[in-house]
């Protein structure tokens, strides 16, 4: 196909990011360390608030995993997860050797629905297995009910992992995520809200914390003059060079996010004539989504076609568009996991569609989307 192919989020650079690059060069600050992963840190921690404090790590990946190790996660450990999201919230736990336990999705945010936490924590304590923590995500940059997931996680004294990975500058009452976990974690894969090629971080409440997780995300080297290991580490720091992409990439955070709410709002318009399509957006002023991805679901008894059907015709012009998350609890390699809930996932995944939703998407990529979109409605 010879049509120029619409992606639906690809990275877009600000034009500083050049410069960053370039000084870490001239340099030599090559290394997993360096001025722009301080800087980077720093730019994040005063994005944040709320005192914060950010490491550096090569993913998002990375920091669950590390996240987890600190939390106390070790074989045998039953850690409960949302399992409306995309597999790297849940695979650090299998990494541990610990059991994920699924639960559901409420139908607002499409994130973790607190009633069918609090079931899953009152059914695997009188199971003999109280969870360890709770790993809850702010899908496709919507925050989740920050309040009634963290008073239950208090009621029952267990930490908060808090997988921001698709939501920064997303925010809840005003107070940015990534600030409400025990352990918050970013991503700055290519595809996120910005990028550092691939990258990510763990935000903590403590420099203690921050400074355990920079140890153990080089390796664990005691303070030695040798090299000397008490405790099992790993490679997950993030490079200064990568670090200079994320710098350019924050001078241009805001104008992104504003760029992505305003595809959400070109849809809403889009769809706004057609019943049973419904764009995914903010429940009530309590929540400010980044709209990483604008999403829909379509009520085929309604509108006469499927999601799929959407998806198919957008690709025949090159145009791409995706399924929601398949939920983890229906995934193979998660099918003797406990799962707690009803069917709102399964049914988003079966009914749902991210769209194209870049920041860097131009006036004649909308006029396509529109046309085919107009033309398939």
């Amino acid at each position: 196909m010879n049509i120029k192919q619409i992606y639906l989020s690809s990275p877009h650079m600000g034009g500083t990011e050049r410069d960053f690059v370039k000084e870490a060069f001239d340099t030599n600050w090559i290394a997993p360390l360096g001025p722009n992963v301080t800087g980077f840190e720093s730019d994040l921690e005063q994005y944040l608030g709320s005192e914060r404090h950010v490491a550096a790590l090569s993913s998002g990946t990375a920091a669950l995993h590390l996240a987890l190790i600190m939390i106390g996660v070790r074989e045998g450990d039953e850690v409960i997860c949302q399992s409306m999201t995309f597999s790297a919230s849940a695979n650090p736990i299998v990494y541990q050797g610990a059991t994920p336990v699924f639960v559901d999705s409420e139908p607002e945010t499409w994130n973790m629905c607190p009633v069918q936490l609090e079931a899953a924590i009152k059914d695997r304590i009188e199971k003999g297995k109280k969870p360890k923590a709770i790993i809850v995500v702010h899908l496709y940059g919507m925050p989740y009910k920050v309040d009634e997931i963290t008073a239950v996680a208090t009621k029952y004294n267990i930490p908060v992992i808090e997988d921001s990975a698709e939501a920064l500058g997303s925010k809840y009452k005003n107070r940015s995520c990534g600030t409400f976990g025990d352990l918050s974690i970013l991503s700055f894969n290519g595809n996120k809200i910005i990028t550092t090629s691939g990258g990510g971080a763990l935000v903590t409440r403590t420099p203690a914390e921050k400074q355990k997780a920079v140890f153990l995300a080089t390796q664990a080297r005691d303070d030695a003059p040798h090299y000397q290991h008490s405790e099992i580490g790993y490679n997950y720091r993030l490079s200064n060079i990568c670090a200079g992409i994320g710098r350019g990439q924050m001078q241009v955070l805001d104008e992104h996010i504003g760029l992505r709410r305003q595809m959400n709002q070109f849809y809403s318009d889009l769809f706004a004539q057609t019943e049973g399509v419904e764009v995914f957006s903010e429940p009530n002023s309590h929540y400010f989504s980044n709209h990483w991805l604008t999403c829909i679901t379509v009520n085929s008894s309604k509108t006469g076609f499927t999601a799929k059907e959407i998806r198919l015709s957008l690709e025949k012009d090159n145009i791409e568009s995706r399924p929601l998350w398949k939920p983890m609890h229906l995934q193979p390699v998660f099918k003797d996991s406990p799962y707690y809930g009803e069917k709102i996932a399964e049914e988003l995944f079966l009914h749902g569609l991210c769209l194209p939703s870049g920041s860097n998407l131009k006036d004649a990529d909308k006029q396509r989307i529109m046309s085919v979109l107009s033309q398939f409605l």
